[in-house]
């Protein structure tokens, strides 16, 4: 079965850094593109970037110049670095992988940009 499990949300002030992990379970995150998304309040859930298994990570303009993506398929863990953090990146982030078909979520981690 596979599952999906992120971490590392919190609260930071402006400017500030913060990682997030997302452990995936089931057998399949050697073989399965990554993806993390994000929803802020009030709004829809957006794309946030994807990470392949092996080539270059694409991400959303929004974000590309000041988080990092990586994966280590040993640890089956994707990471998302964040870096410069603004108020307008305050959202739950989730991770997510499509496997034979199906869709799969974790729950989501709160990350609040304030001061």
């Amino acid at each position: 079965q596979v599952q999906l499990v992120e971490s590392g949300g919190g609260l930071v002030q402006p400017g500030g850094s913060l990682r997030l992990s997302c452990v995936a379970s089931g057998g399949i995150f050697s073989i399965a593109a990554m993806r993390w998304y994000r929803q802020a309040p009030g709004k829809q859930r957006e794309w946030v970037a994807t990470i392949p298994i092996r080539g270059t990570t694409k991400a959303a303009d929004s974000v590309k110049d000041r988080f990092t993506f990586s994966r280590d398929n040993a640890k089956n863990t994707m990471y998302l670095q964040m870096n410069s953090l603004k108020p307008e990146d305050t959202a739950v982030y989730y991770c997510n992988t499509d496997y034979r078909g199906q869709s799969y979520w974790g729950q989501g981690t709160q990350v609040t940009v304030s001061s």
